[in-house]
């Protein structure tokens, strides 16, 4: 269903898999939390933590990474 999809999200892969490796590579290599992250892509946390657990990954801020 195309209306299910983050519209917001188009800069960033829209599937969940591809997200995982850019999000998780972007957090170990360029930003300290999933807020600046998220603020850098123009969409929310919300977003992208709703994408991921399409695919049953979650944050782990002590990690900061999405398992």
């Amino acid at each position: 269903n195309e209306k299910k999809e983050v519209t917001a999200m188009t800069g960033i892969p829209r599937d969940p898999v591809m997200l995982l490796s850019v999000v998780n590579t972007d957090l170990r290599d360029h930003y300290p939390s999933l807020a600046e992250l998220a603020k850098a892509y123009g969409v929310t946390e919300q977003e992208i933590i709703d994408q991921l657990a399409q695919i049953n990954y979650e944050y782990k801020p002590e990690t900061n990474q999405f398992r």
